[in-house]
């Protein structure tokens, strides 16, 4: 078959994958196995974000609503008691750590499918909740499993694609998990009147029934099945934290925590604050969220076009940025900066994604990459609860909500410059950084490349490659060329 007719067969969802490095099997970013995975990160969305949502109606139905001043007054609940709330929800995602890292045990696909389906069978068990605490407790225990989902969903696409496709494939998985989240924002904005919250957490028995659909589609990715053919099985979660990834992973948990500590409170008091603070109408919130779903497909675009050829890291930066001052300008107090600012913020988001997403998974190998991810997901956690935390106490402190994102966003963007910590992987495969872990073989890391690493070849390694007969020597006979330096640090 001519390769160019092995290129348009294999753009074709589900038909023929494309033959990676190893002879490996990798999928276009539009393949059938790929989709299946952004149907699962939709239903993680649609899971997660209702309590986002819904949560002006949840203050309502378990507070008591007055014509006061105060939060508590206009919420029915206190912004401490939301902020706490909500924090306990977040810090519940801290369970995604080991449940992410079984994947590098048990394999991607039979965590992906549990996952999700446990996470949508609780969120919609809240529904039943008879007080706002008994919410809580119920929707914090589905909350690491559809966490858990989310990483691995990007985990999953980024391994089942080649260069050219990664950054297009985790855009996918993010306007899944966007498109999931926008659709239950719209569904409670246009019928909150007649489903109430209970109705709208219910909902999520409908992406549940997708599951025996999921089966089918989805694929344990190749990259995963060579690494478990291996005699030796890395430790979940702990085997992540080894040391030739310790420096790498530091950077990419104080990255995570930094984002997070801005987009935690900044997604999970909008609606509150449209809803309540502003008496933004239904129609209107419902307007917001469906320019903000455009907004987004076009950030994953732009940010899938400037991941591929400006790079990830620069791409990663300067989104992170514009997301802080848009979620500053978001609560500022007026109607206009709400809409701009979250539309804005939402696109800028959006272009923060793939690159992001391509850049954490292409710094790891296959090995313990569930884990990286699982590690990941827990920094994200502990960053939203900060901020949440930090949002919470100074916008329930004299109602200033315009201060709170001033106090809690702005610092967090600093963090940015740690991007460059990390080298840039534009346009390579993990094997080229990690080519040790598509063999199974022993790998070393390079003195001088401290982002290379390779098969062992120092010298009594049974697995050096010998040299072929009539290689080059050196002049003198007695002196061959120099041995390559390794350091196994």
């Amino acid at each position: 078959m001519s390769r160019t007719r092995q290129a348009a067969l294999s753009a074709d969802p589900g038909k023929v994958p494309v033959l990676g490095p190893g002879g490996l099997r990798l999928r276009r970013w539009n393949d059938r196995a790929v989709v299946g995975v952004a149907v699962v990160a939709f239903a993680s969305g649609f899971g997660q974000f209702g309590v986002v949502a819904a949560l002006g109606d949840v203050a309502r139905g378990f507070g008591q609503v007055t014509h006061g001043a105060t939060l508590a007054d206009q919420a029915g609940l206190s912004g401490t008691d939301l902020g706490i709330g909500l924090a306990i929800m977040r810090l519940a995602s801290l369970g995604a750590l080991p449940i992410t890292g079984l994947a590098d045990r048990f394999g991607r696909r039979r965590l992906l499918l549990g996952t999700v389906g446990a996470g949508l069978a609780m969120t919609a068990l809240a529904a039943a909740s008879p007080s706002y605490w008994w919410f809580v407790a119920i929707f914090a225990c589905g909350r690491p499993l559809l966490s858990a989902t989310n990483g691995l969903a990007q985990v999953t696409a980024a391994e089942q694609t080649a260069s050219r496709d990664r950054a297009k494939a985790v855009a996918l998985i993010a306007a899944g998990y966007g498109a999931g989240a926008g659709v239950i924002a719209i569904v409670h904005s246009l019928a909150a009147s007649a489903l109430g919250f209970r109705g709208v957490f219910v909902l999520a028995l409908v992406p549940l029934a997708l599951l025996p659909l999921l089966r089918r589609w989805i694929q344990e990715p190749d990259r995963f099945t060579a690494a478990a053919a291996r005699s030796g099985h890395p430790i979940p979660v702990l085997d992540a934290v080894a040391r030739p990834f310790r420096r790498r992973l530091a950077v990419i948990v104080a990255l995570g925590f930094a984002v997070s500590v801005i987009t935690g409170p900044a997604n999970s008091f909008v609606f509150l604050f449209a809803q309540n603070v502003l008496h933004q109408p239904g129609i209107v919130t419902a307007g917001m969220v469906a320019g903000a779903g455009v907004a987004g497909l076009a950030g994953l675009l732009a940010g899938r076009w400037l991941a591929d050829r400006v790079g990830r890291r620069l791409t990663g930066a300067v989104a992170m940025v514009a997301v802080a001052l848009l979620a500053t300008v978001t609560y500022t107090g007026s109607a206009p900066a709400l809409l701009a600012g979250y539309i804005l913020g939402v696109f800028a988001a959006s272009v923060f994604a793939p690159a992001a997403g391509s850049l954490v998974n292409e710094l790891f190998p296959t090995p313990v990459r569930a884990s990286v991810a699982g590690w990941s997901l827990a920094a994200g956690v502990l960053g939203a609860v900060t901020g949440l935390v930090a949002f919470g106490a100074v916008a329930g402190a004299g109602h200033r909500f315009a201060v709170a994102g001033l106090v809690t966003f702005l610092p967090a963007a600093l963090v940015m410059v740690l991007f460059w910590l990390l080298p840039e992987t534009r346009g390579r495969e993990p094997e080229d950084l990690w080519p040790g872990t598509l063999t199974g073989l022993p790998h070393v890391q390079h003195l001088h490349r401290p982002d290379q690493f390779d098969v062992d070849q120092r010298p009594g390694s049974p697995y050096r490659t010998p040299m072929p007969q009539g290689a080059a020597r050196s002049a003198n006979p007695q002196n061959p060329l120099p041995r390559r330096r390794w350091s196994t640090r």
